[in-house]
């Protein structure tokens, strides 16, 4: 028995806006049933004692700490700027 109807994989393909010939329904079926059938067979896994997690491998935050550091000197980054004023960059006035 099918797990999925060709009606159903007709109304999937309906939703995500894709045209499929008939062939191709009947294609469909056959394949997303055999996913499906292949997918439960992970619910015959005993997984009692087995901790959820959410990466298979044990990393923590690879990252950096996240520390306040001193910036660039102004005078230092302006120096590069075709035109500032004041200690800002300067550039054309786009709103009237």
């Amino acid at each position: 028995m099918s797990r999925i109807s060709k009606d159903q994989v007709k109304h999937v393909a309906h939703l995500a806006r894709l045209a499929i010939t008939e062939e191709e329904a009947e294609i469909f079926t056959q394949q997303l049933d055999s996913i499906i059938t292949f997918a439960e067979q992970l619910n015959e896994l005993d997984t009692e004692g087995v901790e959820p997690t959410s990466h298979v491998l044990n990393i923590k935050n690879v990252l950096r700490e996240d520390k306040a550091t001193a910036g660039h000197p102004r005078e230092e980054v302006l120096k590069n700027a075709p035109d500032h004023q004041d200690g800002q960059f300067k550039v054309p006035s786009i709103l009237e």
